[in-house]
């Protein structure tokens, strides 16, 4: 990974590589993908991903939702409106 200089959020220069979930959204459909590497800001805890592995996520997105690809697993989540009380 290209090391990051400054977090944008906290402005900290520490960061640490991890492999991470990521949670990738268009319109109603979403698409959890384990183990996808970034940088983390070792203060405010931001994540910096590559621009390589966020194309490669939409692209497996697209094939799983066309049918091409069988995703590794499927989970149901409920869904619930917040509310004010």
């Amino acid at each position: 990974m290209s090391a990051m200089t400054q977090c944008s959020f906290c402005g900290n220069v520490n960061f640490r590589e991890k492999k991470v979930s990521y949670m990738y959204r268009r319109d109603e459909q979403m698409l959890l993908v384990n183990n996808v590497p970034c940088e983390e800001c070792a203060f405010c805890g931001e994540q910096y991903f590559e621009a390589r592995a966020l194309r490669q996520i939409e692209d497996e997105f697209q094939r799983i939702s066309s049918g091409a690809k069988t995703p590794v697993t499927t989970i149901q989540v409920p869904i619930e409106e917040f509310a004010e009380v």
